[in-house]
């Protein structure tokens, strides 16, 4: 399972984890990157910083980062890139995924072949 990191997304993963509140009971915080059903084009990323770790949580050391990729999401996060884009008319993350048969104009949805769930128009 591969998962990659530039170095501006780890840089601002890192400013995201350091802002954010410490866990209560002191366990090490990570990002969780995963794939929902939803978007225009059927599947979405998810980020979300967490310290939980669950039972089928593959985690991979991307620098400083932990990252928690779960089961489900894995084969379709298999080869993924993971930039950070801060420009005039688009800010955020980009992700280049070689699983994705097609992307919707966001850039934050796309389609894997045939295992698609039916997409959902752009609010």
């Amino acid at each position: 399972m591969t998962v990659t990191l530039t170095e501006k997304a780890e840089f601002r993963l890192r400013a995201f984890l350091a802002a954010s509140a410490p866990d209560p009971n002191g366990a090490t915080k990570g990002v969780r990157i995963s794939v929902k059903d939803g978007g225009c084009s059927g599947y979405e990323y998810g980020i979300d910083i967490t310290s939980k770790l669950q039972p089928d949580d593959l985690v991979i050391e991307q620098g400083k980062v932990l990252l928690y990729v779960d089961a489900k999401s894995a084969p379709l996060l298999k080869g993924v890139v993971i930039d950070f884009i801060d420009g005039v008319m688009e800010s955020g993350f980009k992700f280049t995924n070689p699983n994705a048969t097609d992307s919707c104009g966001c850039g934050k949805s796309f389609k894997a072949g045939d295992c698609t769930p039916e997409g959902v128009p752009c609010s």
